[in-house]
């Protein structure tokens, strides 16, 4: 199954404590890995979604946030089972970054290749 368009999605982590309605503005087609220092431990694809398509439905309370460097990214985990759910972006802090493999129905595996950011030279780290 593949996501439909601007209509909303259920995002769980893997014990249930938390879920998400998202709403994919472009469906998978922004799904990404990326190869930064956390990134690329955690292993994740990501699927863009905006700050307002993007509702707690349970488990606020049992969210956890891990930041870093600049503290401008926000990393949010379930605090039971350790799943990823999603972040805010430090590239648009106005887009949250979804976890493609909580997305109700969907097999990362299914998608085929998945485009690779490039973390490690992050645009906001480029003296303009």
């Amino acid at each position: 199954m593949r996501p439909e368009v601007n209509s909303p999605h259920r995002l769980t982590c893997h014990c249930g404590a938390v879920e998400l309605s998202v709403t994919l503005t472009d469906g998978l087609n922004t799904a990404r890995r990326c190869d930064c220092s956390f990134c690329a431990r955690r292993g994740a694809a990501a699927a863009t979604v905006p700050l307002d398509g993007l509702n707690i439905v349970r488990g606020a309370e049992n969210l956890t946030l891990y930041q870093w460097n600049t503290g401008t990214a926000k990393h949010y985990f379930c605090k039971t089972c350790g799943i990823y759910t999603h972040h805010q972006r430090r590239s648009n802090p106005n887009e949250y970054g979804v976890n493609v493999a909580c997305l109700e129905g969907v097999n990362p595996r299914d998608l085929g290749e998945i485009d690779w950011s490039d973390g490690i030279n992050h645009p906001s780290d480029r003296v303009t």
